[in-house]
């Protein structure tokens, strides 16, 4: 197995500081999802998007390059954690197994498609002709999937 648990990507926490990223619902930046196959490889150094060992368009799965866009949840906060969510993303007639994904921001230009978040989703997912979802934890201080606390 390649993938090696869920992370922030370092690079990711440095643009956060410079202020590189908006998670704004409306007029924020457009942050994408990739799904990759058991062969891919990341580290909390990986910077940006990359088609190496991405899942492929098999058997009309209505899978694209660089995945699916996500719908931002605004940033808010509760106590002393800020955090933002996405909602949850699907591919119908979903034909394709996946081991894990990135998220990454599609406006980001240096780098451009700048690495956010690597997810490892534990095993091998596989769908056959049906709907594969991937569901976001709930956008709380306690679960979502970006918090600062």
């Amino acid at each position: 197995m390649a993938f090696s648990g869920n992370f922030m990507c370092t690079t990711f926490k440095k643009e956060l500081l410079e202020g590189g990223h908006n998670f704004k619902n409306s007029g924020g930046d457009d942050f994408k999802i990739a799904l990759y196959t058991d062969s891919a490889s990341f580290t909390a150094a990986t910077t940006a998007y990359t088609s190496s060992n991405e899942i492929t368009n098999d058997a009309g799965s209505a899978y694209s390059a660089k995945g699916n866009t996500l719908v931002n949840v605004d940033p808010t906060t509760t106590s002393t954690t800020a955090y933002t969510d996405f909602t949850d993303t699907s591919w119908s007639t979903a034909t394709f197994s996946a081991m894990g994904a990135m998220i990454f921001n599609e406006d980001h230009t240096s780098p451009d498609d700048s690495a956010v978040i690597i997810l490892d989703f534990g095993a091998l997912k596989t769908a056959t002709a049906g709907t594969f979802t991937i569901a976001f934890p709930a956008a709380d201080s306690s679960n979502a999937i970006i918090r600062i606390a």
